[in-house]
């Protein structure tokens, strides 16, 4: 079997069960597990067994700790990064050590698995065949409508993530612009509330707000389906 000296291994984004074996062997056979959150990290690592250490990484302390991680691979050590849930890199650190392997020609590999994001996007109901990924939602005002505008542009569905303290004022936000777009609201994923809520802005704002929204979210809003023909604006 190919040996790697570094693994992105992708994490149960709600429900422990929903974990590969192979993810578990890597975390097990790894010397050392890197994770942004070391206390929902070891959560998962106990609950399987794996003993592994695990230190903190994250944008704090990225470009302090890289360098004594490069020399530790190169010396023949082996380390995985881990998500606090989901595939590394999505809307969690692991970019800039991707960036920094590939300059030291140190190869690495990662270990498929649970992405709120598609799986959002295959319960939601809108076309998965087409899909921009945003991110979470801006905080400002003029940033937000600015993104909403971008995402209510393109031809597929947009996708993001949000905090449900947030969620209110940004499902008021989609309403005031797009007015009847099929959006889609999907919280806890994997996990026994999971809820899946579908219908306009202002139908889901109704919604949250008769209900006080919890937990993780992914929320999508429908493209436009349509290409723009060469030359129109």
């Amino acid at each position: 079997m190919r040996s790697f000296r570094f693994y992105l291994v992708s994490t149960p984004i709600g429900n422990l069960g929903d974990i590969s074996s192979r993810a578990v062997d890597v975390l097990s056979s790894v010397d050392l597990v890197l994770a942004e959150d070391t206390r929902k990290a070891r959560i998962l690592l106990t609950h399987y067994g794996v003993k592994t250490p695990v230190r903190s990484y994250h944008d704090h302390n990225k470009e302090r700790i890289t360098p004594s991680l490069i020399r530790q691979m190169r010396s023949g050590k082996t380390i995985a990064l881990i998500a606090d849930a989901g595939t590394p890199t999505v809307s969690d650190p692991g970019y800039y050590i991707i960036r920094k392997l590939i300059e030291e020609g140190i190869e690495f590999t990662a270990i498929p698995g649970p992405s709120a994001v598609l799986q959002a996007l295959v319960l939601s109901g809108l076309p998965p065949d087409r899909f921009t990924f945003f991110g979470y939602v801006p905080r400002s005002a003029g940033a937000r409508r600015r993104v909403i505008m971008e995402a209510a542009e393109g031809i597929g569905t947009a996708v993001f993530f949000e905090s449900p303290r947030r969620l209110r004022k940004t499902l008021a936000e989609i309403a005031g612009l797009l007015e009847d777009r099929e959006v889609v609201v999907a919280r806890e994923l994997t996990k026994i509330h999971e809820e899946i809520v579908r219908g306009s802005a202002s139908v889901l704002l109704e919604h949250f707000t008769a209900n006080v929204p919890k937990g993780e979210i992914t929320l999508l809003i429908r493209g436009t389906g349509k290409r723009k023909r060469a030359g129109t604006a």
